[in-house]
């Protein structure tokens, strides 16, 4: 997976989070609640898992955690630290953030993690208005259900999934395969004790505002300039999407105890198990479903990711130029990938150290 891909998987959660909650994000009490939303209750009895998958308590961190470590890259005398932010992480977490806090308020800016973001430029009345465009939209343009929409193995395993972790409410299975998968990533996570919030990024914002030490977004915007029509042709918009279906039941039933030792690895800053503990995920297929599609292509996706990666790296080398210390955030994943932003500054000739 490349390494941009692992910088739109925020994205792709929040579009997730976005049609899955839609109503609920405006402030307004569902249109229609059993046939739009799934059940935020977990089934009282316990389903038994597919075979192969892990069953796994509900995890919580005791104590204070020593922390992640700093990455350091070096342009002669100047540096830029990096926090590589492992996610998801352990919901009540307490780390020593002494460190980061530390080389925040030393440093002359920060860098957040890169990203890219839709900008729809509505208001919260307009956006009120578009709400049944959105419920509409995350529904399959056919009428039909996921049963129909993937293999029989796999829905077998879907609805072991989603009894255990969505519940009992049937409104998901109309939904299109990767917003039905994204909420049962999101539910399963939260079973198991992780969140995907941004609790890491709020300490460095608020120590940054603190310190008086201006933050850098690194973040390509995609206007849409008419989203009510956007939506509607969406809406009709077939998307292949059936793979991200597939890699999030493969990662939810064989990842989540990864996942943990991943979380518990951050915390302690203990980066041997974080490099040890590897795992391929769903963001590829993800990103590929939602980027590959005629109207996201139209919208200014098609190179999002080229785009990503390339304003990061123009921001992070020019504040290297610029600035004697420099603080930047990266997902933990691009700390030991291959393809990732570390490699490629090495690749341009700064000198990277480990924590």
């Amino acid at each position: 997976m490349s390494s941009c891909v692992r910088s739109l998987a925020p994205l792709l959660l929040s579009l997730g989070i976005l049609f899955a909650g839609a109503v609920a994000a405006q402030g307004a009490p569902p249109l229609d609640p059993q046939a739009d939303a799934p059940g935020t209750d977990a089934p009282e009895a316990e389903t038994p898992l597919p075979p192969g998958a892990q069953e796994l308590e509900a995890i919580v961190v005791t104590g204070r955690q020593p922390g992640p470590g700093l990455w350091k890259v070096r342009k002669g005398d100047h540096v830029l630290w990096i926090l590589g932010v492992q996610s998801p992480l352990p919901k009540r977490m307490e780390w020593d953030s002494t460190n980061v806090e530390r080389r925040i308020a030393a440093s002359q800016e920060v860098l957040t993690a890169p990203s890219a973001t839709l900008d729809a430029d509505i208001g919260f009345f307009r956006g009120l208005t578009l709400l049944p465009s959105l419920l509409k939209a995350r529904k399959n343009p056919d009428g039909k259900t996921l049963r129909e929409l993937v293999t029989p193995e796999q829905y077998a395993r879907w609805t072991v999934l989603k009894a255990r972790y969505i519940g009992g409410d049937d409104g998901v299975e109309e939904w299109r395969p990767l917003f039905a998968a994204l909420e049962l990533y999101r539910k399963a996570i939260a079973r198991t004790g992780l969140s995907d919030s941004q609790v890491v990024m709020d300490l460095v914002r608020k120590t940054a505002k603190r310190s008086g030490v201006p933050v850098t977004e690194p973040k390509v915007v995609v206007k849409v300039a008419d989203p009510k029509s956007a939506l509607k042709e969406f809406s009709r918009t077939t998307l292949d999407d059936t793979q991200c279906f597939a890699k999030t039941l493969e990662r939810i039933e064989a990842d989540l105890g990864t996942m943990v030792v991943r979380a518990n690895a951050w915390a302690a800053g203990d980066i041997e198990t974080l490099r040890a503990n590897t795992h391929p995920t769903q963001w590829s297929a993800c990103a590929a479903a939602m980027t590959g599609n005629a109207i996201a292509r139209k919208a200014g996706f098609a190179d999002i990711e080229a785009r990503v990666r390339a304003k990061w790296m123009e921001m992070a080398e020019a504040a290297l130029a610029r600035n004697a210390s420099t603080f930047a955030i990266l997902p933990a994943g691009e700390m030991f990938a291959a393809d990732g932003y570390l490699a490629r500054l090495a690749a341009e000739g700064y000198a990277i150290e480990e924590p």
